[in-house]
């Protein structure tokens, strides 16, 4: 049998994993779905349509699954869905969807939720991010892998935010964030590549190298972007990082693509 404490409150209806624990005071509604080896600690509520799934561990006054923060919803039966082996820390607020978001908030996996941090309503959530204390994702953002978003950080409604991407803490995100960058700033502006978390995830000194030269080709040769990215189209060839910084830029975009600090120096070739 689950290890629930005396104090919590489990509705009817809630379905969890027989080795999961459930802390003291914790309120788990009727609708929940907690997967095993997951660990939710004291003063939790999670509530509504929601899943969790295996080796998450929630701490204390952690609110997921809430009613979404969007005037426009009406109590639809919409759903939050997290995956596996998420940490999700104290104060953090995760929201499911809302009927003009497809109704579903999606989290993947081992996502690092700082305190205070907020997934809003219809937000994709990729695998590996790290969320800093108290930054925000707005309703309908889209959040590729590994990215860093730095503490005190907001990112507006519809925002895309590529793969190992790095936005510094305290930026003011409004536009769609490319794979492999760094922002920081208000509003936020592209500084250059996310070099170090290049590097951390196993890219080569020749393959950031070359990322650095595509960088250059598309943000900073003082052209439109589409003119930017026609320049580039002769270093990516098969290089699938720049392939995949292509697609992103080619994809259609609801709030445009943040460009480069024109007075940032980006570094030589060698």
């Amino acid at each position: 049998m689950p290890d629930i404490h005396p104090t919590a409150v489990i509705h009817a209806g809630a379905e969890l994993a027989e080795d999961c624990v459930i802390g003291p005071y914790s309120i788990i509604g009727p609708r929940v779905t907690i997967g095993r080896r997951s660990r939710i600690g004291p003063h939790v509520v999670i509530e509504g349509h929601t899943t969790l799934g295996e080796g998450n561990v929630v701490y204390q006054f952690a609110s997921i699954g809430a009613a979404p923060q969007d005037l426009k919803y009406k109590g639809e039966d919409s759903v939050l869905i997290i995956g596996n082996q998420n940490i999700i820390r104290e104060y953090v607020t995760l929201q499911p969807g809302t009927v003009a978001g497809g109704m579903k908030t999606v989290i993947g996996d081992h996502n690092l939720f700082m305190a205070g941090s907020h997934v809003g309503h219809d937000g994709v959530i990729g695998d590996m991010n790290i969320f800093a204390n108290f930054c925000g994702m707005a309703g309908h953002v889209v959040i590729g892998n590994k990215v860093t978003i730095g503490g005190m950080a907001g990112v507006h409604q519809f925002v895309r935010i590529g793969d190992l991407a790095f936005i510094a803490a305290g930026a003011m995100v409004g536009k769609d964030i490319p794979p492999y960058c760094m922002a920081q700033g208000d509003r936020a502006t592209l500084v250059g590549l996310n070099q170090v978390g290049l590097q951390r995830n196993g890219f080569s000194a020749e393959q950031i190298m070359r990322l650095r030269r595509i960088y250059r080709a598309i943000f900073l040769s003082r052209q439109r972007l589409s003119e930017g990215l026609a320049g580039a189209a002769e270093l990516v060839a098969d290089f699938e990082p720049g392939l995949a910084l292509i697609r992103f830029l080619s994809d259609p975009s609801s709030r445009g693509i943040t460009l480069a600090r024109r007075k940032v120096k980006e570094e030589a070739d060698d």
